[in-house]
């Protein structure tokens, strides 16, 4: 296993095994200066990374992450789904984000055989063999349903796996999982099973979240999740996340604290609105509040793309929303402003209503 400034004896890069970390330094050139400057940092004489958050929750930031917990992540990985030496893993993500960089620890940490491609949003149209393992955003996913066959396990982040799509990776032969997690917990701290579920009224029956090794939950009395994970990190970390906790091992996700609408007395959880909808809607959309005299504030849906009267009619006549959950608004605007990790941007997204309002 990587011990200080080594690596492991079995890791290989683009299917070059290397003597010293200078040869694998010299050869990440050839790559891009991204992984060059993530293989420099990692190497580096410090015990911590330097890493962005996505800005999905917040105004994105930096954080330090230490090595030994990026590293005991790793291990937790290769354990939970028994990943280990000459593992064949794709990189088809930024290595500017945890995300990437941690599918570059667990190769290095556990003897993984690590092809890099670039961070496309069709990333296997050019790729002409199989892979054991990879990790994707939903998009990723969504675009690559005609050659998922070449990756034997896949872990999906990033990002909230539409009905649409779940529906449509149920038969696939390939192990597809959703990850939960955060840069602050050294990407997943849990992960659920994605296809091969029971399928009702073209409803996929959703699994509730496993926990990886040496990780235990809780809940404050906000019923947000409180992840306590000693050997990734140094102390709790209390989230916005509302969960259903069905033992310290397990959860169902149900939304975030922090966009809970509160309409009139009732407290909306958009998550759950939104799943809802999904079923009806393939373009992109949220859901959230605005400020209203009466109500305090209303909900209202927004969906990308150009205003459509049939979407909107069927949106108003969905059966399975409730009348409080029924949208006082409905907005579209062309093209939704994106995090860096191209994560729908709410809060800036918000600001165009202002040029239709």
């Amino acid at each position: 296993m990587i011990v200080e400034n080594n690596f492991h004896k079995d890791f290989k890069l683009q299917g070059k095994a290397f003597n010293s970390v200078n040869e694998l330094l010299l050869f990440s050139k050839t790559i891009s200066i991204e992984v060059t400057q993530f293989l420099e940092n990692w190497f580096d004489e410090k015990s911590f990374i330097k890493v962005k958050t996505s800005g999905s929750t917040g105004i994105p930031k930096v954080i330090q992450l230490q090595k030994k917990h990026m590293i005991n992540s790793a291990k937790a990985t290769g354990e939970f789904f028994n990943l280990f030496e000459n593992t064949t893993t794709l990189l088809c993500m930024s290595v500017n984000f945890i995300a990437g960089k941690m599918m570059f620890v667990r190769a290095l940490t556990l003897g993984w055989q690590l092809d890099i491609i670039d961070p496309t949003s069709s990333p296997l149209n050019t790729i002409n063999k199989d892979y054991d393992f990879s990790a994707m955003v939903p998009l990723q996913v969504s675009n690559s349903l005609k050659n998922i066959h070449k990756i034997k396990m896949l872990i999906v982040g990033g990002g909230v796996v539409s009905n649409e799509l779940l529906l449509k990776i149920q038969p696939l032969k390939t192990e597809i999982f959703a990850t939960y997690g955060m840069t602050e917990t050294v990407t997943h701290i849990a992960i659920k099973k994605l296809n091969n579920l029971n399928v009702i009224s073209g409803e996929v029956d959703k699994s509730s979240y496993k926990t990886l090794p040496n990780i235990i939950l809780s809940t404050d009395d906000r019923g947000c999740l409180i992840i306590d994970a000693p050997k990734i990190c140094d102390e709790k970390v209390i989230t916005n996340d509302l969960v259903e906790l069905i033992s310290e091992t397990e959860f169902k996700w149900l939304g975030r604290y922090d966009s809970i609408i509160n309409s009139g007395g009732i407290k909306l959880i958009p998550e759950q609105i939104e799943a809802k909808l999904s079923k009806i809607i393939s373009k992109r959309f949220f859901i959230t509040g605005i400020s209203d005299a009466v109500l305090g504030e209303k909900l209202v849906l927004i969906i990308e793309g150009a205003s459509n009267l049939n979407l909107t009619k069927k949106v108003k006549q969905l059966s399975s929303l409730s009348k409080f959950e029924k949208s006082k608004e409905i907005y579209f605007i062309s093209k939704f402003i994106e995090t860096p990790t191209q994560k729908i941007n709410r809060k800036e997204t918000l600001k165009l209503l202002k040029n239709i309002c």
